[in-house]
């Protein structure tokens, strides 16, 4: 037999001991690729990077509040003002730096054309930060 004693016995006993040299072998081979590559992922390149300084972020712009409701009536901020204010208005906004922005609330039973007109307005006077202002759905409950 290729792992048997001398033993005269012809049953032979397990073999107990563990050869641990091929993994020895195996983690010596590692070592060494370990030790030549290590170098290898910390090379950096050595830079003599100039300072500077930016400007300050600009503050938020303000907002403009501009409401309609259902009869078509439109609100600056809670001010009822006609078509032709709200065009002077817009006009004096629009120059402002930063230009602010004009937040649109209209009522839901609010006629489609009263707002297309308003957003007109606003475009033809310069606006060009506008945004809708909704509500959210209110969440469904689970409560039964």
């Amino acid at each position: 037999m290729a792992f048997g004693g001398f033993s005269e016995s012809k049953t032979p006993a397990p073999m107990s001991e563990i050869n641990v040299t091929p993994m020895v072998d195996v983690m010596l081979v590692l070592l060494v690729i370990f030790i030549i590559t290590a170098p290898l992922f910390t090379h950096s390149i050595k830079l003599d990077l100039p300072s500077a300084q930016s400007a300050q972020t600009q503050e938020k712009p303000e907002t403009i509040s501009l409401s309609i409701d259902a009869a078509g009536r439109i609100f600056w901020d809670k001010d009822q003002i006609s078509q032709t204010e709200l065009n002077t208005r817009l006009a004096a906004a629009a120059r402002k730096q930063p230009q602010p922005e004009l937040q649109l609330r209209a009522d839901k039973s609010t006629r489609y054309e009263v707002i297309a007109q308003v957003m007109s307005a606003a475009q033809t006077n310069g606006m060009t930060k506008m945004g809708f202002v909704t509500e959210p759905k209110p969440a469904a409950s689970t409560t039964k």
